[in-house]
């Protein structure tokens, strides 16, 4: 079996194992509360850092030959 398919299988079990993991933790441990609200603030940090990142792209970004002409017309 080849690296690259052993490797996918390994990140192919892994991540069903952590789902039930995660899942385990959400639904019938004590834990519950912290799970659920670490959950939401990483989602909510993930959303804000890709607009973040698609902000300082475009105040960071030399605009392109094509672009100063058409904002000129």
């Amino acid at each position: 079996m080849s690296k690259r398919k052993s490797g996918g299988i390994l990140i192919f079990c892994s991540c069903i194992v952590a789902f039930f993991v995660y899942a385990y933790l959400l639904m019938l441990s004590e834990w519950s509360p912290i799970v659920l609200q670490l959950s939401v603030l990483m989602i909510a940090g993930g959303i804000l850092g890709v607009i973040s990142w698609i902000g300082y792209m475009m105040a960071t970004t030399k605009p392109s030959a094509s672009s100063i002409s058409a904002d000129d017309k």
